[in-house]
């Protein structure tokens, strides 16, 4: 074999390296999200490890608040030497609401010492007779309720409020109930983190009472409650995040009224900050770091058929992080 065909080898080995590579991290994506429960009220992902290897993680640090360890999580460190920053590498979560009940049921891959984290809580908790599985009890902090915490492998744990335990450590979840909950992670399969939440009375109360950022709308308040589903997803690109909004539902004059309504709160956005009150009174980063953010977002709309969407994707870059941070400092 020539030199030639030995460069065609090692690059197609290393292109189906990556391309087994790319499967096999989707596929623990995919068996995470399987296991969640089939009707939850929102699911939110977390891929730390795509942070990780982004240039948007030591901006995004740089601008997060400094916050005080806890004891508890010290002692923790040091007895296990897990280290979330380090060792975690993706968390999926699945909150569900009934009646006046919430239950969180979640899912951690990571590099973990199985043997000293179960020593670990074995101390600090109850250890239950659970048929070949070790689950634990614990009691969490001033609610006067429990946790309960597995390993579904050693690089896999679960944990949960729900007194239902058993039942969700035990099985994955029905496929058909999640087929709707799948599509929508399909969506998102790109993101590094991402929020699904299907519409319920719960959640467009909340919509009804107040509009996000704290701006009050009746007229938008209406429009989100109309939405079937909503979805956020977010993206490390260069040194930005890209952020990609979605309201769905089955009824075109919704998404048709959604999309100008938004489209104009962006040009009045625009047009406030150029107005001569905001050019002197507001800090000139600030208010370049707004303009900014307002000329990188675009409104649009997607037809799925059946169902149809307007879509917000918008970038955050460092100069915007910073600027916030200067002004909340500044307040």
């Amino acid at each position: 074999m020539g030199v030639v065909g030995v460069v065609v080898l090692l690059v197609a080995g290393i292109l189906a390296y990556r391309h087994w590579r790319s499967v096999e991290l989707m596929s623990s994506r995919e068996e995470m999200l399987a296991l969640l429960p089939s009707e939850p009220t929102a699911v939110a992902f977390v891929d730390l490890g795509q942070f990780r290897s982004s240039a948007f993680l030591p901006q995004l640090l740089a601008w997060a608040p400094s916050f005080v360890v806890e004891e508890e999580y010290v002692k923790f460190v040091q007895a296990t030497g897990f280290n979330y920053e380090r060792d975690l590498d993706r968390v999926a979560i699945a909150f569900t609401r009934r009646e006046a009940n919430s239950t969180v049921f979640a899912v951690a891959d990571g590099r973990f010492d199985r043997k000293k984290i179960e020593a670990y809580v074995g101390r600090a908790g109850q250890r239950l007779g659970e048929k070949n599985k070790a689950v634990f009890a614990l009691d969490l902090k001033n609610s006067g309720r429990k946790t309960f915490l597995t390993f579904l492998r050693d690089d896999r744990m679960a944990w949960t409020n729900d007194l239902g335990y058993a039942v969700l450590f035990k099985q994955a979840a029905s496929f058909e109930g999640q087929r709707e909950w799948q599509e929508h992670y399909a969506r998102l399969a790109g993101s590094a983190l991402f929020v699904v939440t299907r519409q319920d009375a719960g959640t467009t109360g909340i919509l009804a009472r107040q509009a996000p950022g704290g701006f009050r709308s009746p007229q938008l308040a209406t429009l989100l409650s109309q939405l079937e589903w909503i979805t956020i997803g977010g993206k490390p690109e260069g040194n930005d995040l890209r952020v990609v909004m979605e309201g769905e539902c089955s009824t075109e004059t919704t998404i048709r009224q959604l999309k100008e309504f938004l489209g104009g709160i962006l040009l009045l956005a625009q047009a406030g900050l150029n107005g001569p009150q905001n050019r002197k009174q507001m800090d000139p980063q600030l208010r370049e770091a707004y303009l900014g953010l307002l000329k990188t977002t675009e409104v649009e709309t997607v037809d799925r058929g059946a169902e149809k969407s307007v879509r917000v994707v918008m970038a955050v870059t460092p100069g915007f992080l910073e600027a916030v941070k200067k002004a909340g400092a500044g307040q």
